[in-house]
């Protein structure tokens, strides 16, 4: 059984002592009652060597179920390392969700392999599960579902369950279908076996329980779980035919994949990027944001640049420059923040958006009124000018509105554009913020002061 209270970084210790003095019989006994996703979390948190030495130790019946869980580019360097025939048999237990999952990163030669040994029927429901799209309902779906008609007595139900001996994991409810094979509701296993055996399904089903269509987002899935508290859901095409179910363990999952990667793309990463990928791959990936940057500082360099004479005759806007760019760059990375969680829960549309952005341009009204009152107090005690206390005071109110503004308009933007807001949002928001901040200050300290 395995030992819950031992900690990740000291199964690590473990690991990495015992590959240093060659008692592979320690890894073996680290391992040995662990889960699929403990392993796999194991195998990310290792360097590239230490890794593929655990890796020739898992043992080979749960070698898929392990392959499931690393992430897609630990995932690759460990299927490089297997020939064709190790893949195939770790592969060969999967159902058919997890096989489609797995399926399109193997090697095309080791593909064909995986469905010759398939029997007719694993092929089809595995071509027809990769018809989906990658992210849908389709691709979570499990084809496990326990289906019973409306007509039949719970007496009958009940036979039917002992004679199948297993019921599949997570399986809260039956599905109740109709002669033709449409959802039609579900039956509760606390209702089949609290009730009269002689009574009919129909009598004791839920009618009412919303079924997934297919092509439903599986984010979109997720939050109908978390909303409803469900434990599984019918899945249904366009004509109501019943495909499958969509179970809790799946939606976690989900919901922990779309959470890593909010947190990676909010730095500019991709979330399946490996911790201990070599060096050379890992600076490419993260040079392409820093040139990004680089090039919106320059362009915040080139405002500055504007008023060069200005700057030369009065030192206090060098000094007090950087406060107007900071204070808006915060107050727009708040409501960035929001707003970006926001449509990750579907919460921001087109019919509350308006309302939402007055509400940020209130937000910021108010909250550069009282900063800037506060700064100009200061500004004017530190260099004895009224005049650079308005100055400061006025950029401060115009830089917090723009990053209120900003903080909603760009993630709306970038979204009908295409692109995932929390990857790029930030990057922009502080070009805007830095902009309009030096702009404003410098351009009313031209005008006023000189």
């Amino acid at each position: 059984m395995t030992d819950t209270t031992e900690t990740l970084e000291h199964r690590l210790s473990r690991i990495h002592l015992a590959l240093e003095q060659e008692r592979l019989e320690w890894v073996d006994d680290v391992i040995a009652d662990l889960e699929p996703a403990e392993v796999a979390l194991l195998l990310e948190s290792l360097p590239p060597n230490e890794r593929f030495r655990l890796w020739e130790r898992v043992p080979q019946e749960i070698d898929g179920e392990v392959l499931l869980h690393v992430h897609d580019e630990v995932r690759a360097t460990l299927l490089e390392d297997m020939d064709h025939a190790e893949i195939v048999a770790a592969t060969s237990g999967l159902d058919t969700t997890d096989l489609a999952e797995l399926f399109e990163d193997l090697p095309r030669q080791v593909a064909e392999d995986m469905l010759r040994s398939m029997d007719e029927l694993q092929r089809v429901r595995l071509q027809e599960t990769l018809a989906f799209e990658e992210d849908s309902a389709g691709r979570l779906m499990r084809t496990d579902t326990i289906a019973v008609r409306a007509d039949v007595s719970l007496e009958t139900v009940q036979r039917f369950l002992r004679w199948k001996e297993v019921v599949p994991d997570n399986t809260d409810a039956l599905m109740v279908v109709d002669r033709d094979g449409r959802f039609v509701g579900t039956l509760s296993l606390a209702r089949l076996v609290a009730n009269d055996p002689d009574m009919a399904v129909a009598n004791l089903m839920d009618s009412e329980v919303d079924s997934i269509q297919v092509t439903m987002k599986s984010r979109d899935v997720a939050t109908l779980f978390q909303t409803h508290d469900l434990v599984s859901a019918p899945v249904v095409d366009n004509r109501g035919m019943l495909l499958g179910r969509v179970v809790i363990d799946d939606i976690v999952d989900v919901i922990r994949e779309d959470s890593e990667q909010a947190l990676m793309n909010m730095a500019g990463l991709d979330e399946e990027e490996d911790l201990f990928a070599p060096v050379l791959p890992s600076a490419k990936r993260r040079a392409i944001w820093l040139g990004i940057n680089l090039l919106t500082a320059f362009l915040a360099s080139w405002v500055i640049g504007l008023f060069e004479n200005a700057l030369e005759k009065i030192v206090a806007l060098a000094v007090l420059m950087p406060i107007v760019a900071s204070m808006g760059g915060i107050a727009g990375s708040q409501t960035l923040t929001l707003a970006i969680r926001g449509l990750a829960l579907g919460q921001i549309s087109r019919t509350n958006s308006q309302w939402l952005l007055r509400k940020e341009v209130g937000i910021a009204a108010l909250n550069g009124l009282v900063w800037a009152l506060v700064v100009a107090t200061l500004a004017v005690l530190w260099f004895d000018s009224l005049a650079i206390g308005g100055i400061i005071a006025t950029a401060l109110v115009i830089n917090m509105l723009a990053a209120g503004v900003a903080g909603i308009v760009i993630p709306l933007l970038l979204r009908r554009l295409g692109i995932d807001p929390a990857l790029s949002g930030s990057v922009v928001l502080t070009t805007v913020t830095d902009v309009v901040g030096f702009m404003s200050f410098l351009g009313l300290a031209t005008v006023f002061l000189l």
